[in-house]
């Protein structure tokens, strides 16, 4: 045995920021390392994520996870312990062989993660380093450019308006605490307006940002970008948009249904208006603005909105074989990341290298239902992924991430990845 060598494993039933059932899960090494983590969980999932295990019974409307502690206290604490935690490959590819299905079902993807991550930490802690230079030791830490939730919809605000965020990018700001207090400053400014217009600012959607039902989708957009006037921010300059549509969740029947308006487009209706959008607005990043399968057209918006980070999300869902087809085919430029979609630390870490090896952009991201835990944080430095999405600049869970990266800016020599950490540099535009 060595000091790194998994001696115990333990699991407990905890709670995400929606306060729905989760899974806790700490493992202990023979010298003393322990890692300690909750997994976080999806409200938007896609069908090509790792499968969470849910009890389905009377507790918590069924969202209990008792079953997957089980599996962690039981199989999975009996395949990994007495494997050497530095060898974390071969500690996720014992639990990969133990559950045998890649979607992880049997087990629990949650629980996978679970056991998975607290490995990981558990290694860190034993190498008494931060969980960042455990990724990259010869590395100088890279602090991603934020990208923050302003305005909420879809299933992260109750379908207020059918986009599901509106977020700013800090893209003119010159380093990661810089570019957070601008991000507030909008959000501070964008809650005003809403005031104004008669809205009411205090409600906040799951991901802390803004929750108000609007006249139309585009109204949304409007609102961010007089946000960022009102900030005294230079809009596209200092401050541009990102646009999470979600639009797997507006498909029906091939076609984009959006209920707060009660407009139905077909999918190359629904490019152009995006077309528009590209061009009225400061936009520089839209996420998922097609359903999943529809690959046909994800190629033609590919086509079409050349000049702005096209950001694959359910499209590729942390998955290699998903992000390989979409290199081949040349859909979208970039991808988002996140762990709970692979369900194993290094799963999730293959996504980002063929992403980074195959020019695609790399953006690390958080959960709707997510936890104070911030080795989110750390991983997106130690990958010096570029960018990460973690919600607004409220509510712990979503903080958390954010104290985490400016600590590590005050307190490390380390690099900012800025704007040229998006697929596409920003464009001047025209505001309607």
């Amino acid at each position: 045995m060595t000091n790194t060598t998994i001696t115990a494993l333990d699991a407990w039933e905890a709670l995400d920021s929606r306060g729905r059932p989760t899974v806790g899960c700490r493992v202990t090494l023979q010298g003393g390392g322990i890692g300690r983590v909750i997994t976080p969980s999806g409200a938007s999932t896609g069908d090509f994520e790792a499968i969470e295990l849910r009890d389905r019974d009377e507790r918590y409307d069924g969202y209990g996870t008792r079953a997957a502690t089980q599996s962690l206290r039981g199989p999975i604490s009996e395949a990994i312990i007495g494997l050497d935690a530095a060898d974390q490959r071969g500690v996720d590819q014992a639990i990969e062989a133990l559950d045998g299905d890649p979607a992880l079902s049997h087990l629990g993807g949650n629980a996978a993660l679970g056991a998975s991550l607290a490995v990981l930490t558990a290694h860190a802690d034993a190498t008494r380093e931060p969980l960042w230079r455990l990724l990259a030791p010869s590395q100088v830490p890279l602090i991603p450019l934020p990208m923050v939730n302003i305005v909420s919809g879809g299933a992260h605000a109750g379908r207020a308006i059918d986009i599901q965020d509106i977020l700013v990018i800090p893209v003119g700001s010159s380093s990661f605490t810089e570019g957070i207090e601008w991000v507030a400053r909008v959000r501070a400014a964008t809650a005003e307006l809403l005031t104004e217009q008669g809205g009411w600012a205090a409600l906040v959607a799951d991901e802390g940002g803004l929750s108000a039902r609007l006249e139309t989708n585009e109204a949304a957009l409007a609102l961010v970008t007089r946000g960022i006037e009102r900030s005294g921010l230079k809009v596209a300059d200092d401050v541009a948009i990102a646009v999470d549509i979600a639009a797997s969740q507006l498909v029906e029947d091939g076609l984009i249904r959006l209920r707060s308006e009660d407009t139905t487009l077909t999918p190359e209706e629904w490019i152009a208006r995006l077309v528009d959008w590209g061009r009225n607005y400061p936009i520089v990043s839209i996420e998922d603005p097609l359903g999943y399968s529809d690959w046909h057209s994800w190629r033609i918006a590919s086509e079409q909105l050349t000049d702005l980070q096209l950001l694959g999300d359910d499209l590729f869902a942390t998955n290699v074989s998903r992000i390989e087809r979409g290199v081949a085919e040349n859909v979208a430029n970039s991808v988002l990341i996140k762990p709970n979609q692979a369900g194993l630390v290094t799963r999730t870490a293959d996504a980002v290298a063929l992403s980074r090896q195959s020019d695609y952009a790399t953006v690390v991201s958080a959960r709707s239902g997510d936890t104070e835990d911030y080795w989110l944080a750390d991983l997106a430095v130690g990958w010096r992924a570029g960018q990460i999405k973690v919600g607004s600049t409220m509510r712990s869970e979503r903080t958390s991430k954010w104290n985490r990266l400016l600590e590590l800016e005050a307190t490390e020599f380390t690099d900012y990845a800025g704007r040229a950490a998006l697929a596409v540099l920003p464009r001047q535009v025209v505001i309607v």
